[in-house]
């Protein structure tokens, strides 16, 4: 009889705590390998530590649970409680989201940051009428060129086949007078196997977990831009957890975001090192490319500004003035 009450309370046990244990599921585009993808593994499990496993996040990398573009309205429809999105892919949504693939509005990771700082309240204010949150957000590596053949000046990209991932890339192709294709992340190595795409603007990251060094052999360090990917979380998912879960939460996005920044940087040098011990050509852009790219960046900084409108101007104020 004893045994009979012991063995029924430990399920009673076990049922109260599989009951009060809440599961998320996290999409993100990127593949497991990718410093982006680690850090998201690593925040969840500081998540479950944090909670004592009240609240277990399973990151599904790759775009396997949804497509990059997939994956914001994802999360504001609860399909997914929390996501990973790159922000310039939604700037025809709203131009804001696309600041940070201005070539060379913020071209270093001291610029990218003052840029998030100001964009910040911004994306809060936006994606909270949305009804999602911003848990923290992490810059890629500086964006440089790949090519199947060397470059002198952008005349050098006419007729190309250029990888296009978001407005800002795509009007890029356009101005140099490229042929824009719509490739997403997880099937760039296809794409340049079979002539797909010949040239793009990524980052030296994207570049070793595509495998690109077995197609193209030119990689140009412009420093062009530092797009940044962010986590965006649903706002009656969040507000369903208790309050020592929301804090948990927060806490682990913040250490995720001062961790993911610094494995950036480290993942840029990294990344291209190994790039060119497997046969690419990391180069400095020629001075006539490095020109040419400036006045694509004024271009496109006018053309944005008109588009976005005073709230653009405010924002690229408030970013000059930090």
């Amino acid at each position: 009889m004893n045994f009979k009450y012991a063995l029924g309370a430990a399920v009673l046990a076990f049922t109260a705590h599989a009951a009060a244990q809440t599961k998320w599921d996290l999409p993100a585009a990127y593949p497991a390998s990718n410093f982006h993808t680690e850090n998201l593994e690593q925040f969840a499990k500081d998540v479950d530590k944090a909670t004592n496993g009240k609240l277990k996040i399973t990151v599904h990398a790759g775009a396997s649970l949804f497509k990059a573009p997939e994956i914001k309205r994802a999360v504001q429809g609860g399909q997914a409680q929390v996501g990973e999105i790159l922000v310039s892919n939604f700037a025809n949504e709203w131009p804001i989201f696309g600041a940070d693939a201005l070539p060379f509005l913020a071209d270093s990771y001291e610029a990218a940051e003052k840029l998030w700082k100001a964009q910040r309240p911004m994306f809060e204010k936006k994606l909270g009428d949305q009804g999602m949150l911003v848990l923290y957000a992490v810059a890629w590596p500086p964006q440089g060129i790949y090519s199947k053949k060397p470059l002198n000046s952008a005349a050098d990209l006419k007729g190309m086949k250029w990888r296009a991932y978001n407005p800002a890339t795509s009007r890029i192709a356009e101005l140099v007078g490229a042929q824009p294709v719509t490739v997403q992340a997880a099937e760039l190595s296809q794409a340049f196997a079979t002539g797909v795409a010949e040239s793009m603007m990524t980052s030296g990251s994207t570049g070793w977990d595509s495998k690109l060094y077995e197609h193209v052999k030119y990689w140009y360090d412009t420093q062009a831009w530092l797009p940044k990917n962010i986590v965006i979380v649903n706002k009656a998912a969040f507000n369903a957890l208790d309050k020592p879960t929301q804090d948990a939460l927060m806490k682990a996005g913040a250490e995720a975001e001062k961790r993911g920044w610094a494995t950036s940087r480290k993942a840029n040098g990294e990344t291209l090192e190994k790039l060119k011990a497997n046969g690419m050509q990391i180069l400095p852009p020629p001075p006539a490319l490095k020109a040419d790219m400036k006045k694509i960046g004024d271009t496109l900084l006018k053309e944005w500004l008109d588009k976005a409108g005073p709230e653009g101007q405010q924002l690229v104020d408030a970013y000059r003035k930090m």
